[in-house]
């Protein structure tokens, strides 16, 4: 049926799965793994400007992160884990926004992502929000990953990489190999390491 002409905006997305996730007020029931991955796989990190045959995926950078988190500190569990495979989880919804463009836009995109962030948290057993101290272990992940994509993919310098992400100290990030993969492997590979994790878990 076509809207109404006084109808509200649509504010939910459909998906592959057949859920319908609100975005204004999305619930644990509507997400699903499966979803995320498949989107995941499909959002390219900055902005596709990335070296390669394939766009380097927010997946593919998921999995790098929580790679890198399980060398960074203390031996991460299984449920840390898998908070730091589900980062930027949101973006299956949302997208990878740059940064500067998340300062542009403001508080409602913050807004959105921290509603999205506590469903999906919900939904996998996971706290609505993390401690400070995991969040701050899971950001400086993410920081090295971005270090290492930024040189070795975005095109920028080491100088340059280390004044806005750090120069990575904890690691040896040419361990790491960041070669864009295709969209199904990446997709496939996100879902099997959350496989592992959930059993490893429980």
């Amino acid at each position: 049926m076509p809207p109404r002409k006084d109808a509200s905006p649509r504010a939910w997305q459909r998906m592959l799965s057949g859920r319908r996730l609100d975005l204004l007020d999305p619930s644990p029931l509507d997400i699903e793994l499966s979803d995320i991955a498949h989107g995941l796989a499909r959002v390219a990190r900055w902005n596709g400007q990335t070296l390669g045959a394939h766009a380097f995926s927010v997946a593919q950078h998921s999995l790098l992160v929580e790679d890198i988190f399980g060398l960074i500190g203390e031996e991460p569990s299984p449920k840390e884990r898998i908070a730091a495979l589900l980062h930027d989880a949101a973006e299956y919804v949302i997208g990878d926004m740059i940064s500067p463009f998340k300062a542009v836009v403001g508080g409602g995109y913050r807004e959105v992502e921290h509603r999205l962030r506590h469903a999906i948290h919900l939904r996998f057993g996971l706290k609505p929000d993390l401690s400070k101290k995991l969040e701050a272990r899971i950001k400086r992940a993410d920081q090295v990953a971005a270090y290492l994509e930024a040189t070795v993919l975005a095109g920028f310098s080491n100088t340059e990489a280390a004044a806005f992400f750090g120069k990575p100290s904890e690691i040896v990030v040419e361990r790491f190999d960041v070669t864009p993969q295709p969209v199904e492997q990446v997709q496939n590979a996100f879902l099997e390491r959350f496989s592992a994790l959930e059993a490893a878990r429980h």
